[in-house]
């Protein structure tokens, strides 16, 4: 360890060390507590981003940190040749909630994603199919070269020859779903609500598609909560608030609160075309992931926070379009919970760096969408603050242009 009594140029060592793979803030964080965050120079910013959506708990929560910490000292890691409580327990509370009957274990929402993907396709080659994933223009299904694959074209640059099998479609259009499909087809992924793609609601009349289409030509639905599910939206997974139910669903982000965990869940039927061997993961599902996950959940249902997400986020939602009628500079807001978006009329970088001058963080998807999703139990006044700050960026900004 380095000397405390030498301060350290972390910016510098970061520029100096680290693959220089994100266009960084030039802000060290140093300390979290609940809807608050510390920089090293003792600055304090109300967090709107909640680690991309992760931070469902907010900050160090107090239950999670006496898991993790209880956890730690019992047992760490035992790889998955056996069984282990925190693991079995998380299992049976992630089929109660969702409905679906298994879950497998991983450390990310690229990871959940990935054996999503492997588990529609050896349903579909089961059934005699093809392995033809269909996904939809402003997706993103993560970082793998499985999932790039599956998304949107810029992140794809420089890494091709792409991973065969995948086909994108126009979002939101049920007529050229049903056209896309062919005898080559194993499943539809999709996000119930696009994140990275500018908080982009999939509509009822595409879910109730795919899901139409999915059972008539025995493919697997799949969908991809890893940003939207664990109590995001207001339900404890988004489908939820649909009327439909996935065959497969991917999950990370808010499910440990900050700490590295993920699940892809399935039905039986899908369940059944897998045999010993067909996946695996050495660090996925370990006692002390597991363990932060159950506490989170825990907490979410002690505190309520299900419900807190959907009523914050339909009066913020109320507001921020009440506000949009007479605001020139916002052409669109939408969402559901406490995952909102509000869609300028010019590049939003300027609003997030006005935002953050105002001790707000916050963050631009798809160039000119602001995405809100701050940590669900952030206080009433604390999310109408960061509406204020919000919309107070937007019209200095836009005095500028």
């Amino acid at each position: 360890m380095e000397s405390t009594s030498t301060p350290l140029d972390l910016q510098q060592l970061d520029q100096s060390h680290y693959l220089p793979v994100f266009k960084r803030v030039p802000l060290t964080l140093v300390k979290g507590e609940g809807c608050y965050v510390w920089d090293d120079k003792g600055n304090q910013y109300l967090d709107a981003l909640a680690g991309i959506a992760v931070n469902s708990l907010g900050h160090c929560h107090p239950k999670v940190v006496q898991a993790i910490r209880e956890q730690a000292g019992r047992l760490i890691h035992i790889s998955n040749f056996y069984v282990s409580p925190p693991q079995a327990i998380l299992s049976r509370r992630l089929t109660e909630l969702s409905g679906l009957d298994r879950v497998f274990m991983t450390n990310s929402g690229g990871e959940s994603v990935e054996a999503a993907i492997k588990l529609a396709r050896k349903f579909a080659h089961q059934h005699g199919r093809g392995g033809e994933i269909i996904s939809f223009e402003g997706c993103f299904h993560g970082r793998t070269m499985a999932t790039i694959a599956a998304g949107d074209e810029k992140y794809q640059r420089g890494f091709g020859p792409m991973p065969a099998g995948f086909k994108q479609i126009a979002f939101n259009d049920p007529d050229l779903l049903a056209q896309a499909i062919t005898e080559d087809t194993a499943a539809v992924l999709i996000e119930p609500i696009q994140g990275e793609g500018g908080i982009r609601p999939a509509s009822a009349e595409l879910l109730s598609a795919a899901r139409e289409l999915c059972d008539r030509h025995k493919l697997a639905l799949v969908l991809d909560e890893v940003q939207c599910g664990i109590a995001r939206t207001g339900q404890w997974f988004a489908f939820q608030q649909t009327g439909i139910k996935p065959d497969i669903m991917a999950l990370a982000k808010g499910l440990g609160s900050g700490f590295p965990v993920g699940a892809a869940l399935c039905s039986e039927q899908i369940a059944e075309a897998i045999d010993f061997g067909d996946h695996g993961t050495t660090f996925g599902g370990n006692p002390l992931a597991c363990a932060a996950a159950l506490a989170v959940l825990e907490a979410i249902e002690r505190d309520q926070l299900v419900a807190y997400a959907a009523e914050q986020g339909e009066r913020l939602l109320t507001r921020l379009r009440r506000e949009a009628e007479s605001n020139e500079w916002i052409t669109e807001v939408r969402g559901q919970g406490l995952m909102l978006g509000v869609e300028l009329a010019f590049p939003g970088k300027a609003v997030v760096e006005e935002m953050l001058k105002q001790g707000v963080l916050a963050n631009c998807a798809r160039e000119r969408v602001m995405r809100l999703v701050p940590p669900l139990i952030t206080p009433a006044g604390e999310l109408d603050h960061i509406v204020d700050v919000l919309l107070a960026a937007i019209q200095e900004v836009a005095n500028r242009e």
